[in-house]
């Protein structure tokens, strides 16, 4: 019988009572699984930040471990009303903590970190995590072993910071450790290189840690549990009645993922498309029943009426803008700016040119060093460089979107009519999505209009 692997989030492991919820959970399952979990809420940012200071405070390390013993303990106190059991979950607990705070305190002594350390401190959020969920389990009859990917055989490409998995060198070792008829519980977030260092796959990467497992074991199902009601037709934040999305394709919610919708992350369904694995999301605060998600994200493809499935949004992209008469035109501009930002590391979303202008899509993140980047090469043909970070990207997105005519007519009508101006838009790259960059300011009625074109009227 094929595993199910299911995915709890830091936002699950919020409050007393989300933690008896996953039990619960579970307990529904009556089977075995393969359950990968992420750090407490606010525990990864916390480490990002005691690795900064660190570096030039002594006393981060001693701090950083007593503040996280007690995120734990407090907790495991509560949940764990076994002496043995309570006293073994502390001692695996402070084992780890142990381990964190040699490294920082390396990292104060040296005043540096290679990259290497930095995903190997980052990833102690995961392992925390994982013993502390293990315990309460135990506690509740439910037998269950933690699995670090390093003794399972997670194995990676070896890049830090944003790993893939390397699932030649994975399927046969992940699927032989993990294959008795019992409950892992897996530390997502990160893997192992072929030298066995820390790499983790990217922030929010705990959904492509579980698919990853997912892949590598032939799961039945990655079943992700979350704090909202499945994929919604925009954000309920933004607009009043959102529509429940039961079914999206691979793409669709690939697509959603990286404009912005971050109920996941944009790599999830990346190993999963091939040996069609789908994806379930459930809402923790549901019913808890195991066999009714929200949504199902599958290799099945539909039109609905609309076309557009949901609207989404992000702040996280800015422009860089390269201007001049004949950039357009001129050979070699592109290629070498392209070069160069390669080389520094810096990931091009998109491009988008005219006769007198390149304009590159970036995350904001690296607009200032992509903006150094490129001053520093010889470009003739440019006479200013700039930024743009004052935007935002509302994209639609739905199987259908580019084959029928009109709905980019309809987005632009909706947009003027709340007098919004589209700085640019494109369509087709994808034939799933259209988007449109606006003001940063014009972004929530962007979307209210478009979703009112769509789903309200």
């Amino acid at each position: 019988m094929p595993k199910i692997v299911v995915k709890f989030g830091g936002s699950n492991l919020r409050s007393n009572e989300e933690i008896h919820r996953i039990v619960k959970v579970v307990s529904n399952y009556n089977q075995p699984l393969i359950i990968v979990v992420s750090a407490f809420y606010g525990v990864t940012n916390f480490l990002v930040d005691a690795l900064d200071k660190a570096r030039h405070d002594e006393e981060i390390a001693d701090k950083t471990v007593k503040y996280l013993f007690q995120l734990k303990n407090d907790s495991l106190v509560h949940h764990i009303t076994d002496e043995k059991i309570l006293k073994e979950t502390i001692r695996l607990i402070q084992d780890q903590l142990d381990e964190l705070k040699n490294f920082l305190h390396g990292i104060a002594l040296t005043g540096d970190a290679s990259s290497a350390l930095e995903d190997h401190v980052l990833a102690y959020g995961e392992r925390l995590s994982a013993i502390f969920l293990h315990g309460i389990l135990k506690f509740q009859g439910l037998e269950s072993v933690t699995a670090f990917p390093e003794n399972i055989g997670l194995i990676t490409d070896g890049e830090f910071g944003n790993a893939s998995a390397d699932f030649h060198l994975s399927t046969g070792r992940v699927r032989e450790a993990l294959s008795e008829d019992r409950i892992y519980v897996v530390p997502g977030f990160y893997g192992v290189s072929q030298e066995q260092k820390t790499t983790l796959f990217g922030r929010g990467g705990s959904d492509y840690a579980a698919a990853a497992l997912a892949r590598c074991v032939g799961a039945s199902s990655l079943d992700i549990w979350k704090d909202v009601n499945g994929f919604l037709s925009s954000d309920p934040k933004l607009v009043s009645n959102p529509v429940l999305i039961e079914k999206l394709s691979y793409n669709e919610a690939a697509e959603l993922a990286y404009f912005g919708a971050k109920i996941l992350h944009p790599r999830t369904v990346e190993p999963l498309t091939d040996p069609r694995i789908p994806v379930r999301i459930f809402n923790i605060y549901g019913t808890l029943e195991v066999n009714k998600p929200l949504t199902v994200i599958s290799r099945e493809k539909s039109v609905q009426s609309g076309v557009v499935k949901s609207v989404t949004y992000s702040d996280d992209f800015g422009l860089l803008k390269l201007k001049g008469p004949g950039v357009g035109l001129k050979p070699g501009i592109l290629a070498k700016v392209t070069t160069a930002l390669h080389l520094a590391g810096i990931n091009i979303s998109s491009v988008l040119t005219s006769q007198i202008s390149i304009n590159i899509l970036l995350a904001k993140k690296d607009l200032q060093n992509a903006f150094a980047v490129v001053s520093a090469i010889e470009l003739s043909a440019v006479g200013k460089l700039q930024i743009d970070d004052d935007i935002s990207i509302v994209a639609a997105v739905g199987h259908g979107i580019t084959d029928n005519y009109g709905i980019a007519a309809r987005i632009f009508t909706a947009l003027a009519s709340e007098s919004i101006n589209v700085l640019m838009s494109c369509s087709g790259a994808s034939p799933i999505v259209s988007y449109y960059l606006v003001q940063t300011n014009d972004r929530t009625p962007a979307v209210k209009a478009i979703h009112h074109e769509f789903f309200e009227k």
